[in-house]
């Protein structure tokens, strides 16, 4: 049965009613609007044909796998996704980390049986291949999102592994893919651990449908669509003999892609470059042909074959994706050579950002924050996350390593105030709730209920805010300060904290905020991404330039002294970024020498799917198409990272530093200091970092029969570094000469059943964290 009940009444926008904004009452009951009669919502989902029957069941609708174990916490996306599904009607399991290896590869993936309507796929909260390898592709030794900590409990390329899994537990039932791994990976991209250009995953995977973004708009969509195709034909599950193609079921749902022809979408290519930053013709080209009327824009990327062909033209691509992404209004294309007739990604336009209304509704579920007690070993995400709040989703900062611009969008979506303090009450019903609340905010705290006052269909901006804050971009930081005084009055909270870090270029707009964020919200540590001092490198990363770092630690350390307290800012740095020089390295390692700084922990930078960063390593390019300094070798690369840390990757034996040591410990003067980072949630964009890889032009492309160019196999994960650029095309699989100290030659496409295991090669990339690169949906 259908619901047909209306919502009440909403503000412009779908807000709440204004005299409700502070009113400090619980949020008021959510009504779905599509989708069948909700659903109770259970104590933790089912993963087991008994929980299901436990539940009431006798079959699900909808059957969700994850590569990361299930923690009923809304931080953790499948748990978010299947509560939210329930809420709209859909029956919803979860298996989490499957069995992939011979015998047993689809046991667990078929062990509730055969959903309804269709398998969702994610390979977990991080990359697959991120989560198994350091940024010098050595084998970690823990995963934060597996129980225990064990490492190797998904497979690499996690998501088309599960989907084969998926096809071959239920041979015809449709296949979504979704997560942080699929998304990022929605075109061509340049793949760090083969060292290649792969193919559109979706082209791999060979699944249906494609959810980028957050999920929750996409996937309800998906799940609508086909319920309702099937209701119309009268059967009772997904018959594809029965019902319309999957094609016409799901085309056009925003915030997804599928594989289809170029003549599906026959309109103009519009990819409307010709437009300057204020979105005004530059003269500079005849206008773009105009769709016809009703049809939305279409965006052309250029084909995988191009880009196999010219490196260069991933930099268009990626910049045109992230335009895609930003104006909200146009179709994309990326065809997969140039021929008429040629199969192509498509696009539909992003789905909208979730409004106050349904982001209150979809934190009000009642999740059970913790892991389910299927899992016998604590699940370190858990703890890390478990008092930890989320405040609004989005960053407008679209650095050029982060995926949260191509992933989250730059526009912000909010819960309201009341939601916020409903979950902080809720926190004193868990089990060993101290009072701490170890984080309030999202990629940065003080962007919530931030609003672009711009239309983004005419924007031409990479980044709301470089090279300086967007009049257009508009937040009162006062209210972000209120709602954490707010939190730490209600009864049970006795401290608040905002791990997520700020955003020190929009701090120093709203001085009173600064001082509050310094004064009462920071305990000890304050993290900010300040990332390089060298201005041309900071250029490159659209972050602001150094005399703005300097401002914001003068302003630190005097508040910070006012308050009487001995506090220090944690800064993120990154080495071996395109564009960065031994000499940029060498600028930034004086300057912190003369503050009295010694870090013990620096990132090296991991060109991952998607970005611009790494469209720019790839392709030797600045986005402007200049050419940039790469540090391409291994032998490059350490020579960067040893500058800032000399004894990286050596022994102790050698005169390195044994991880957690006395040499690890912090150090440095009040007011800011380079610091051993925390493993885990803590940053925002641990999923964009790591070391760039040696490589010269071969083996961008792909060969006919879609594979690499080069093999996925220890040949060329163990390339010598100091010969890479001469390297031939007689090397082969088995072949591993040369190795330097930055490998430990994995075999980053293992088979099904081959676990990595081999202990880390250092503490420099740990991962995880908010937003793009962490905890995604």
């Amino acid at each position: 049965m259908r619901h047909s009940s209306h919502a009440p009444h909403r503000e412009p926008g779908g807000t709440l009613p204004r005299h409700a904004a502070r009113s400090g009452a619980c949020p008021r009951a959510y009504t779905p609007q599509r989708g069948r009669t909700p659903l109770p919502q259970p104590a933790f989902l089912p993963t087991t044909a008994r929980e299901m029957r436990d539940l009431g069941w006798d079959r699900l609708d909808v059957l969700l796998v994850s590569g990361d174990a299930y923690v009923d916490h809304p931080t953790f996306a499948m748990a978010l996704l299947g509560r939210w599904l329930v809420a709209h009607g859909f029956r919803t399991g979860i298996v989490a980390q499957p069995r992939w290896d011979a015998p047993h590869q689809v046991d667990d993936v078929a062990r509730m049986g055969r959903p309804r309507l269709f398998t969702g796929i994610s390979a977990g909260s991080l990359d697959s291949m991120l989560a198994h390898y350091t940024a010098f592709r050595k084998k970690r030794h823990d995963d934060a999102f597996t129980p225990g900590g064990q490492a190797g409990a998904r497979p690499n390329r996690a998501a088309i592994v599960y989907a084969n899994l998926a096809r071959q537990a239920f041979p015809g039932l449709p296949v979504v893919l979704g997560g942080i791994e699929a998304s990022l990976r929605r075109i061509s991209h340049y793949d760090f651990w083969t060292d290649a250009l792969r193919r559109p995953i979706l082209m791999d995977a060979k699944a249906d449908l494609l959810v980028w973004g957050m999920g929750e708009r996409a996937l309800l969509d998906a799940a609508c669509a086909l319920d309702a195709a099937v209701e119309t034909v009268g059967a009772d599950a997904y018959d594809a003999a029965l019902l319309p193609p999957l094609a016409e079921i799901f085309d056009g749902i925003p915030g997804t892609a599928r594989m289809g022809r170029m003549a599906e979408w026959d309109a103009a290519p519009t990819d409307d470059d010709n437009r300057n930053e204020n979105g005004q013709s530059d003269g500079s080209q005849d206008g773009p042909e105009q769709d016809s009327p009703g049809t939305l824009p279409l965006m052309r990327l250029p084909s995988h074959a191009a880009i196999a062909e010219d490196p260069r033209l991933l930099m268009r691509a990626t910049l045109l994706l992230e335009r895609h992404v930003h104006r909200g209004d146009a179709r994309a294309i990326q065809p997969v050579d140039d021929t008429p007739t040629s199969r192509a990604v498509l696009l539909a336009p992003p789905a909208p950002p979730l409004s106050p209304d349904e982001m209150d509704a979809l934190y009000a579920l009642p999740f059970a924050r913790r892991a389910h007690p299927s899992h016998r070993e604590p699940v370190p995400a858990e703890e890390m996350i478990r008092t930890s709040i989320t405040t609004h989703r989005g960053c407008g900062g679209g650095c050029s390593f982060c995926s949260l611009a191509l992933h989250q969008g730059r526009r912000i979506a909010s819960r309201s105030r009341d939601s916020v303090l409903d979950e902080a009450r809720r926190l004193n019903d868990m089990e060993r709730f101290n009072g701490s609340v170890s984080d309030v905010g999202g990629p940065s705290a003080n962007m919530w209920q931030a609003r672009c006052t711009l239309d983004p269909a005419r924007c031409r901006r990479a980044s709301c805010m470089h090279p300086r804050v967007c009049p257009g971009f508009a937040v009162d930081q006062s209210e972000a300060v209120d709602l954490l005084r707010a939190v730490r009055a209600t009864p049970g909270v006795r401290h608040v904290r905002v791990a997520s870090g700020v955003r020190f270029d929009l701090a120093l707009r709203d001085a009173e905020a600064l001082r509050a964020y310094t004064m009462e919200f920071t305990g000890g540590q304050l993290k900010v991404a300040p990332e390089h001092i060298c201005d041309g490198v900071l250029d490159l990363m659209r972050k602001p330039g150094l005399a703005v770092f300097e401002r914001f630690l003068t302003a630190f350390a005097d508040h910070s002294t006012a308050a009487g307290k001995e506090q220090y800012v944690v800064p993120y740095l990154l080495s071996a970024f395109p564009g960065c020089t031994d000499d940029d390295m060498r600028t930034l390692a004086r300057w912190l020498a003369a503050r009295g700084w010694s870090p013990k922990q620096v990132q090296c930078f991991i060109p991952t799917p998607g970005t611009v960063a790494t469209a720019m390593f790839f392709a030797g390019i600045d986005p402007a198409g200049n050419p940039v300094p790469v540090a391409r070798t291994d032998a490059a690369r350490l020579r960067q990272h040893r500058i800032l840390i000399p004894d990286f990757g050596l022994s102790p034996a050698a005169g390195g530093r044994a991880p957690g040591g006395p040499g690890n410990r912090p150090g440095g003067k009040p007011g800011g200091r380079p610091n051993e980072r925390p493993g885990g949630h803590d940053r925002h964009d641990r999923q964009e970092r790591g070391s760039d890889a040696g490589r010269d032009r071969r083996g961008h492309g792909q060969k006919p029969d879609g594979r690499s160019g080069r093999p996925d196999g220890p040949d060329n994960d163990a390339r010598n570094a100091n010969r890479h650029d001469a390297r031939n095309d007689k090397r082969n699989e088995g072949r591993n000469e040369g190795r330097n100290e930055g490998r430990n030659a994995p075999r980053p496409d293992s088979r099904p059943g081959s676990r990595p295991g081999s202990r880390p090669g250092s503490h420099s990339d740990r991962r995880g964290g908010k937003g793009g690169g962490g905890r995604s949906r």
